[in-house]
């Protein structure tokens, strides 16, 4: 779901919750942001530095780190094109090109309108259905570069939940 921008109510909340100077909880405390908030906001990380005792460059080195966090907000709906060797022998990074020049972005970019985000993920664990993409929750198998640009199409139009 695209996450609108966070506010300063919700990002205290969450950081308000742990104890000043626990630094053993920044990375938990960045998978409850991202959790709750779908992003870590910027402020997010200055309001976590302060609470912990730390540096915003500090905990921005964290963030960017791990791979598992996001300090972008996420499109309303996100493709993840695997790119497991299965699936790369099977195609994958022309899949992946194909999305991203239909939409107009770069993998981990999310389109102008919010609609839609383009993540490269190592594996969806689909190997049986190679090529595998995953967009939102949902599984497809065997797809084409042109059956998931049309895919994509009918979801931007509202005609097929992912």
């Amino acid at each position: 779901m695209h996450q609108e921008a966070a506010s300063a109510t919700e990002i205290a909340a969450i950081v308000g919750d742990i104890p000043r100077g626990r630094h053993d909880l920044v990375i938990p405390t960045l998978q409850r942001i991202q959790g709750e908030l779908g992003y870590i906001p910027e402020q997010a990380v200055f309001d976590l530095a302060e609470r912990v005792g730390s540096t915003p460059a500090a905990i921005f080195g964290v963030a960017t780190f791990y791979n598992q966090f996001r300090l972008t907000a996420p499109g309303e709906h996100t493709i993840r094109v695997c790119r497991g060797t299965a699936c790369h022998v099977k195609g994958s990074a022309r899949i992946l090109d194909a999305i991203c020049r239909a939409l107009k972005i770069q993998p981990g970019e999310t389109t102008p309108d919010g609609r839609f985000t383009v993540e490269e993920v190592a594996c969806l664990g689909s190997c049986s259905i190679a090529p595998a993409v995953m967009i939102d929750e949902t599984f497809y198998g065997h797809v084409t570069a042109e059956g998931l640009i049309e895919l994509t199409e009918a979801i931007a139009k509202g005609g097929e939940e992912a």
